[in-house]
């Protein structure tokens, strides 16, 4: 069967991101909703929460954004994959384009035009099934989060601070939290990422630079991809773990794609636990219970088992569970070195980051650092 002229027409993708959200969808179905929620209720809860977390950072950090102030958005289960999977097109847009415009191999450009087409949709469907599930599972557990990524398009759909209702709701019922407080202790927590975004005018391009970078070698090669899971099953009959800290990812990256992983994790632990560490501090008066808070999501990201826990390793997930940890470890090492004027050296460009190795040794970074010549700002 020929294509139709839609599907002809129809720009090529390697995700079908409709059936990602359906078979999402499909995964949270069965989770009902906690009882009392009110996500009308909630959200002018957290819009006024949100401002006053602005505030409580600002005073805490000294990052103020000069891009206006922070936006909250409570949404359901769903809601936040609909949003993710906006956000992971815009992210990797750029690799998936030079995948997809690709020729095709050889053996299959000699067979019929509608063939190559039928099976890239096929392959298409599983793509956005596999991202599903992912996305279901992760939905289930999300409290909160800050959309880095800005395109020209949808700007009020951008820069916002979500909150997922149902998980918030859920977890405050489960142990017994106190609303308000808890609310305002993990607004100040993803009013940090906004504020580290915003207010630090480089972080975002570079981190957006560093993923392209990162995955550079699906665009360049995408069989690397069947390649690696061939090395994952043979180190999986040898008995050896064939996942390491950088996921799937880290089993088809070059040295230099597997550095800029790492430079990934490392920026990632030092914004988690720079995050941690303002949400403790920043809400010290007027959240009384974020020591408790802190523990149970604490355990809470070390209680996952079973089929889910290995989902976490293949993801790499693992590794950003021991990033809020590391990172936390890191911030207080350096602040107990040199107070907050040491730390914010590490907002001053791409070169004063902390390496992974310098994040698990914050000694090594201060050392590298307090040799560096001081500068204005």
């Amino acid at each position: 069967m020929a294509p139709t002229d839609t599907e002809a027409d129809a720009p090529p993708s390697l995700v079908d991101w409709s059936t990602a959200e359906r078979v999402a969808g499909w995964a949270l179905a069965r989770q009902a909703l906690p009882a009392g929620y009110a996500p009308e209720a909630l959200q002018r809860e957290f819009d006024e929460l949100t401002a006053q977390a602005e505030e409580l950072v600002a005073a805490e950090t000294g990052l103020r954004p000069p891009t206006g102030p922070a936006r909250a958005r409570v949404i359901d289960r769903q809601g936040w994959v609909g949003a993710n999977v906006a956000s992971i097109q815009r992210l990797l847009g750029p690799t998936l384009a030079k995948v997809e415009h690709r020729p095709p191999p050889p053996a299959l450009a000699a067979l019929p035009a509608w063939l190559p087409r039928s099976m890239s949709g096929a392959s298409r469907q599983v793509g956005g099934a596999q991202l599903g599930l992912v996305l279901g599972w992760m939905a289930s557990r999300v409290l909160g989060q800050y959309d880095i990524l800005l395109t020209d398009e949808a700007v009020d759909d951008q820069d916002l601070v979500y909150y997922v209702g149902p998980n918030v709701v859920a977890l405050e019922s489960r142990y017994g939290f106190d609303t308000r407080q808890f609310r305002l202790w993990l607004a100040i927590h993803e009013v940090t990422h906004r504020c580290q975004f915003t207010a630090v005018p480089w972080l975002r391009d570079h981190f957006v630079a560093l993923v392209d970078q990162g995955l550079e070698p699906l665009a360049t090669d995408p069989s690397r991809m069947g390649d690696a899971l061939k090395r994952a099953v043979e180190e999986l009959r040898a008995g050896h773990s064939p996942i390491g800290e950088s996921g799937m990812l880290g089993l088809v990256a070059t040295p230099e794609q597997l550095e800029a992983l790492q430079r990934i994790q490392a920026l990632m632990s030092l914004l988690e636990g720079h995050g941690d560490v303002t949400m403790d501090r920043a809400g010290a008066a007027a959240v009384p219970g974020a020591a408790r808070f802190s523990q149970v999501l604490r355990e809470r990201r070390q209680q996952v088992r079973g089929p889910a826990k290995l989902l976490q390793r293949v993801l790499g997930l693992e590794a950003k569970m021991r990033q809020y940890a590391e990172g936390e470890d890191f911030v207080n090492a350096v602040e107990a070195a040199g107070g907050r004027d040491l730390l914010d050296r590490v907002w001053r460009g791409p070169e004063w980051l902390p390496s992974l190795a310098e994040i698990r040794d914050p000694g090594e970074w201060i050392s590298r650092v307090r040799a560096q010549p001081a500068i204005a700002g």
